[in-house]
Formats: C-alpha cells, structure tokens, sequence
C-alpha cells in the first residue's frame, strides 16, 4: 500500500504494557478505544490518576510508526506492533514531528487529533532492556527528542482496520510543536 495508513491495531481491556492486536478497533467520540484500558473522558493513565484523576484525558489513543519498529528491530529488540503499548501502528507519517492539533482522519470515518508526545518511561525497559534509551535521542543542540509515538483524542468515531487509509490535516496558524504527556 502506498501513502500513509495503518498497519497494525491493538488494545486491551486491563492494565499491561503491550495490548493484543486486533482485525479490528472501534474509536469512541471523547472516550477512545472501545473498551481499552485507557479509555474514557478522564485520565486513565496509571501515573496521572494518582496525581490529578479529575483531569481531561488526552491520552485516549495512542500511536506509534511502525517506522520506529523497524529501526528498533534492526538494534535487535525484536518487537511487534502493539508491545510498546500503542492502538494504532501506523506507516508514512513522521508522528512525532507533526504539530500540536493535527488531526488525523483514520479510515472511512474517525478522526483524532494529536495532543502530544508520548514520553517513555521505566516500562519499556522491563520488557526488554535498553528499550528506554533506544526510544530517546539527541538532536545536533542537545535537545531531547522522543520517538515512542503520540497521543490523541477522538473527534469523530469509528471502525478502523490495518489497511485503513490516513489523511493528514495541519492546523491552521502558527505550528506548535508537541511537548511530552
């Protein structure tokens, strides 16, 4: 298939780091993945409910490029769409460069919309390790740059399937870059 799409979509319906591919998931206006842990109009991620669980969840859909999949294959850590924890593997799109507000039209009909970058964290060492690191890298000012995915919201619901086509839209205005959730 040419032009970006989806490969790959996963989800899971308790707490664990990898989420089970699926032929199939259905997007949730406002919530996210039909019955994935993580979703729903609040914060569901484990680290942030401790911490402010009244606050909006901007971390309803997660998606990786299948892009950084392959560069970590080739560094020997053998890992397949939906281990590093992502609903949707993706391939064509540079994710983690695109602006704040992208929206991402999936499909026949979802859109989502990026909030920010996924940051790594500890678990992706515990299932294999150096995974972490392998994640992060360093820009030619020393910047810290982030290649473990973004995340999104759900505008517009809907089935989505590996094939599914995906249409890049950039917000209008000024582009702001996405910061860490």
């Amino acid at each position: 298939m040419t032009g970006p799409h989806v490969t790959s979509v996963s989800s899971a319906a308790t707490y664990a780091f990898s989420k089970p591919r699926r032929e199939s998931i259905r997007l949730v206006e406002g919530i996210g993945v039909d019955g994935d842990v993580h979703s729903g109009p609040t914060v569901k991620h484990q680290w942030n409910m401790e911490r402010e669980p009244a606050a909006p969840n901007l971390r309803q859909v997660h998606l990786v490029p299948e892009e950084l999949l392959d560069e970590l294959n080739a560094a020997g850590f053998s890992l397949a769409p939906g281990e590093i924890g992502e609903n949707i593997t993706t391939r064509g799109i540079d994710l983690i460069n695109l602006p704040l507000g992208t929206r991402l039209r999936l499909g026949d009909s979802a859109v989502v919309e990026v909030t920010g970058l996924r940051d790594p964290c500890s678990k992706l060492d515990k299932l294999r390790p150096g995974l972490m690191k392998a994640t992060l890298e360093r820009d030619a000012d020393g910047n810290l740059i982030r290649k473990a995915g973004v995340m999104s919201v759900v505008l517009d619901g809907g089935d989505l399937h590996a094939g599914d086509s995906i249409v890049v839209e950039l917000p209008a205005g000024e582009h702001l870059a996405l910061k860490p959730l």
